[in-house]
């Protein structure tokens, strides 16, 4: 199937063309027809399967016959749980609809920022991508109207039903018109998920593609064996003899991440922290970096990582070991995503042996470890 299937329009078409999208994923090929004829949809589907540009795409190519302008009122509203997540949903919007006859508006509001410049730049806004504690604050303070959304986003649902999330959640669900499209992306179909899927869907199209969430068969794992006071040496060397240019790095702690990237530094490999103790404009801007490719090595936490979303990420390196198996193919699984090949390094010191060989069982595959004692590390 190709995306000229689709229902999109010449001009869609040709932007997808010229970002050298060759064929549509699966969740792709069910949600755009179903979204263009105003379906509601819950879509289930794991993280880095093509999601984003499955609702964007047919919410473009609906609003190429909008002549009203939008003032403070949303046509479309994405609610995403996280910073990072915004950022990115709005950077696709743009990015696809840059060439169409009728521009598309896609701001991004999150808090952790000041909220001013945000406030400035709603006016007409198309789609507007917002976590839920910035849109309320946005909503109380007058400068944001919910009435007259027609098309409701809930990117990574599962994640937005949560404790953290439920009441403000229930507080923007109850600003919303009662006629509107809703759309449900999802990684898991949980109960939560079949309670909002009975709550705000009216006989919505069903799409689940079946694989699983954390399918690693894409990675190739590899692990070498370093001793502690070789491992930061063995990493640059990694880097510079195999010419890594895009590299995710993970550590445990933000201490740990800012170490190695200052060696990284000192060796003439360009580098930077992500984690929470950094600011939010800080993390921002690295994040744009590395995806443009001005960062060779984003050293990362686990929590901070979790809003890291670039499809063809080449490689990731565990530094150090995460503390569950869970964790473990959450890290590889930022690599080889959307049908792209990926590959997963693991530095393991003689006191992760056993750790290791726990994760690899749960995991259910055998990654090879190779000997480093006889690689020199003089001068890295």
């Amino acid at each position: 199937m190709s995306f000229a299937t689709l229902g999109l329009s010449i001009p869609l078409l040709s932007t997808i063309a010229r970002k050298n999208y060759t064929q549509p994923y699966p969740v792709q090929e069910q949600a755009i027809p179903a979204i263009l004829k105003g379906h509601d949809v819950l879509g289930v589907s794991k993280t880095g399967s093509g999601k984003t540009a499955g609702y964007a795409l047919p919410i473009i190519e609906r609003f190429q016959k909008r002549t009203e302008p939008s003032e403070r009122f949303p046509p479309a509203l994405v609610l995403v749980p996280t910073r990072e997540l915004a950022i990115q949903v709005a950077e696709v919007f743009r990015d696809l609809s840059e060439h169409m006859p009728q521009q598309i508006k896609a701001s991004a509001v999150y808090g952790g920022v000041s909220i001013n410049p945000q406030m400035k730049n709603l006016r007409n806004t198309d789609v507007l991508v917002a976590t839920p504690g910035r849109l309320l604050d946005l909503v109380e303070s007058k400068t944001l109207h919910l009435e007259k959304v027609e098309i409701l986003v809930l990117d990574e649902a599962d994640k937005m039903l949560n404790r953290d999330f439920r009441e403000e959640m229930d507080k923007i669900l109850a600003l919303l018109p009662k006629r509107r499209q809703t759309i449900l992306f999802s990684a898991t179909l949980n109960p939560d998920i079949k309670w909002l899927q009975e709550q705000l869907l009216f006989q919505p199209t069903i799409i689940e593609i079946k694989e699983p969430e954390d399918s690693i068969d894409s990675i190739a794992q590899i692990a070498y064996h370093v001793s502690m006071e070789r491992k930061g040496p063995f990493l640059r060397y990694l880097i510079k003899e195999q010419n890594m240019q895009q590299v995710l790095v993970f550590a445990s702690s933000t201490r740990t991440a800012d170490n190695i990237v200052t060696k990284l530094k000192k060796n003439g490999i360009q580098a930077a922290a992500f984690h929470g103790d950094m600011g939010q404009n800080t993390r921002i801007d690295m994040l744009h970096q590395f995806k443009k490719g001005n960062i060779r090595v984003l050293v990362a936490s686990d929590l901070a990582a979790r809003g890291i979303d670039i499809i063809e990420l080449p490689v990731v390196i565990n530094y150090e070991l995460p503390r569950s198996p869970k964790d473990y193919v959450h890290r590889i699984g930022r690599t080889g995503r959307a049908g792209a090949m990926g590959k997963a390094i693991t530095l393991v010191t003689p006191e992760d042996d056993h750790h290791f060989g726990v994760i690899q069982k749960k995991m259910g595959k055998k990654v090879e470890i190779l000997e480093t004692e006889d690689i020199s590390l003089q001068g890295y």
